[in-house]
């Protein structure tokens, strides 16, 4: 009889960019909805001190007992705080006690993979992990691209928005040289796309050729009802199911399908 293969259980991809406002937690929310759909297992784990994906998934922050923050500092199983949401997927929920945990965690030893860590108990339960990084390049960050073996880069298509990306693919590159090998950036997500705008046209044909990082389709379209979703407690796939912006958002993760 042939060795039994060894799963190695979900694909963890971090969706991170230090400049805010450029549709992460939205990308993360609606991805996660997206691939479940898909019949995937889906983790998404809140790494903001904002708690914006908590909320938008429906759990009330300030009244989280235990969430991300007690898991990094060793004082909770990352398993006992999963909550179940209605949109099909699991989430670590964050809460404001998070906005203490890097200055604990800078003075500990290993602390860029104290976040892996965590996850290896539960990733044999899940297909992919997606991990909600904070607008920041600080330990939260590092540890979110040490233990991913992906990484999206959400970017809305503007100019100015160029600015950081790069120094961002440096920190990539220090992470993948001293962190994580494995370490692969997936492509740059165009977000808050205005197809009637010759700036939004431009920005998009450039950013490819200008990083050489694949750019992920269909670009993420401009509208209202991303902002409703978040007053429900739901993703934009259950709150207005047939909105380009639901079927932009399960395209892309029908293209992600093959990388899990």
């Amino acid at each position: 009889m042939p060795p039994r293969q060894r799963s190695t259980g979900a694909t963890i991809i971090a969706v991170a960019n230090q400049k805010g406002g450029v549709a992460k937690t939205t990308s993360v929310a609606s991805l996660g909805a997206a691939f479940a759909e898909l019949g995937k297992r889906v983790l998404l784990v809140d790494l903001d001190a904002q708690a914006c994906l908590t909320f938008s998934l429906g759990v009330d922050p300030d009244a989280v007992e235990e969430s991300v923050h007690h898991v990094l500092l060793g004082q909770a199983e990352l398993s006992d705080v999963i909550v179940t949401c209605e949109d099909g997927v699991d989430l670590v929920p964050s809460s404001i006690d998070l906005a203490g945990t890097e200055a604990v965690l800078l003075g500990r030893p290993a602390r860029e993979y104290v976040l892996q860590s965590a996850l290896a108990d539960v990733r044999k339960d899940y297909d992919v992990i997606l991990l909600d990084c904070s607008p920041s390049l600080g330990v939260l960050t590092l540890n979110a691209l040490t233990a991913a073996q992906g990484l999206i880069i959400p970017m809305p298509c503007e100019m100015l928005s160029h600015r950081g990306v790069g120094q961002l693919l440096d920190t990539v590159a220090d992470v993948k040289k001293f962190l994580n090998k494995k370490l692969k950036v997936i492509g740059i997500l165009p977000t808050l796309f205005d197809g009637r705008s010759n700036h939004a046209q431009e920005v998009l044909s450039d950013v490819g050729e200008r990083y050489g990082l694949p750019v992920l389709s269909p670009p993420i379209p401009r509208t209202v009802r991303f902002a409703e979703a978040p007053a429900v407690g739901r993703s934009i796939l259950a709150t207005s199911r047939s909105s380009k912006g639901a079927r932009a958002y399960r395209e892309v993760a029908k293209s992600l399908v093959p990388t899990l």
